[in-house]
C-alpha cells in the first residue's frame, strides 16, 4: 500500500481546493498519483472549490447566538441570496456560530476548529459545501462579547431562520437587575443598534482623529459667520454634541425602540428603566454585523457575458 504523506495531501489540496480527508482518500485510491487523484476528485465533484475561489462572495448570512453572559456573531458569505435560503447552508452557519465563543472570536482559530459531528475543520467543511452547492463561500469575520455581571442580548434583522439573517447585533448590558427584565432592555437596545448604526457607546470611545476632522469642518463653517472666536468655539462644540455625537454615539442617539417617544435619548431611556429595575444599567459594548458591508462587488455587463457565451 502506498504511503500518503502530508506533503502529498497539501499538494493535492493546493491543486484542487478539496478537503483534506477527500485528498487523502483520493491519493489512497490512486496509489499516490497526484494527476490521477485530481481526476478522481473531479469525478466525485470535490475539486470545484478552487475554481470558484476568485468569485466575489458578498451575500450569505450573519449568525448570532447568546448564552446568558456571552454571545457570538459570525458572517459567512456566499455568492447569492439563493444559497442563504438553503437550509443546509443555514445549518452550517448556525453550527459555526456555536464555536465562536470557544475560539475567542479569533477567525484563524475558528477556521481550524473541529466542525461539529465531523472529523474535519470548519475550513474544510466550507470547502465541502462549496463543492456541494457550487458557489464560492467564506467565513469572513467573527467576534464574541461577554459581560461579568448582566446579560448579552441579541437581535437578528431580516431573519431567514433561527439565529441567522442579514444583520446581527450583540449588546452587552451590565446590571444587577432581574435577568428577564435586563434581557428585554438589552433586546430593545439591540433593535436600536440595528436601525441607528452607532459607532461607539460613548464619545470617549470614538477615534480622536475622526472627532477632530468633524470639528475642523464645523470650525470652517462657523468662521464664515464673522462672530467672535469664543462664540465660534461654543458654536462648534454645540454642533459636535448635537449633530455629530447625536448621530454616531449610542448613548446620545434618539432611542428608536418601541418604548421611544422620538425625543428621549438612549441614555434617558436607560435612566427611566433603572428606576423600574431598581439597579443601575450600563451598556458595556455592542457588535453590529451587516451582511456584505465593506465588500466591493464587481460590476458585470450581463449582455456582454451572454454575447461571449454565444460566440464560444
Amino acid at each position: 500500500m502506498t504511503t500518503v504523506t502530508a506533503s502529498m495531501v497539501k499538494e493535492l489540496r493546493d491543486k484542487t481546493g478539496a478537503g483534506m480527508m477527500d485528498c487523502k482518500a483520493a491519493l489512497i485510491e490512486t496509489q499516490g498519483n497526484i494527476e490521477e487523484a485530481v481526476d478522481w476528485l473531479r469525478k466525485k465533484g470535490l475539486s470545484k472549490a478552487a475554481k470558484k475561489a476568485d468569485r466575489i462572495a458578498a451575500d450569505g448570512l450573519i449568525g448570532v447566538s447568546t448564552m446568558g453572559k456571552s454571545g457570538a456573531v459570525v458572517e459567512v458569505n456566499a455568492e447569492t441570496d439563493f444559497v442563504a435560503r438553503n437550509e443546509t447552508f443555514q445549518d452550517m452557519v448556525r453550527q459555526i456560530t456555536t464555536l465562536v465563543a470557544s475560539t475567542g472570536g479569533d477567525l484563524k482559530k475558528l477556521l481550524a476548529a473541529p466542525y461539529p459531528g465531523k472529523q474535519i475543520s470548519v475550513a474544510e467543511q466550507v470547502q465541502e459545501m462549496i463543492a456541494t452547492i457550487g458557489e464560492n463561500m467564506s467565513v469572513r469575520r467573527t467576534a464574541s462579547l461577554s459581560v461579568n455581571d448582566g446579560v448579552v442580548a441579541s437581535y437578528v434583522h431580516n431573519r431567514v431562520a433561527d439565529g441567522v439573517g442579514r444583520i446581527g447585533v450583540l449588546v452587552g448590558v451590565e446590571s444587577k437587575a432581574a435577568g428577564d427584565k435586563l434581557a428585554d432592555i438589552g433586546r430593545q437596545i439591540a433593535l436600536h443598534v440595528a436601525a441607528a448604526q452607532p459607532q461607539a457607546v460613548s464619545a470617549d470611545q470614538l477615534d480622536k482623529a475622526v472627532i477632530e476632522r468633524e470639528r475642523n469642518v464645523y470650525l470652517e463653517q462657523a468662521k464664515a459667520s464673522g462672530k467672535a472666536q469664543d462664540i465660534i468655539e461654543k458654536m462648534v462644540e454645540g454642533r459636535l454634541r448635537k449633530e455629530f455625537f447625536g448621530q454616531v454615539v449610542l448613548m446620545q442617539q434618539i432611542f428608536m425602540g418601541p418604548a421611544g417617544d422620538g425625543k428621549m435619548t438612549v441614555e434617558q431611556y436607560l435612566k427611566a428603566e433603572e428606576k423600574m429595575a431598581g439597579a443601575p444599567i450600563k451598556v458595556a459594548n455592542f457588535i453590529r454585523y451587516a451582511l456584505g458591508e465593506g465588500i466591493e462587488k464587481k460590476e458585470t455587463d450581463f449582455a456582454a457575458e451572454v454575447a461571449a457565451l454565444t460566440k464560444g
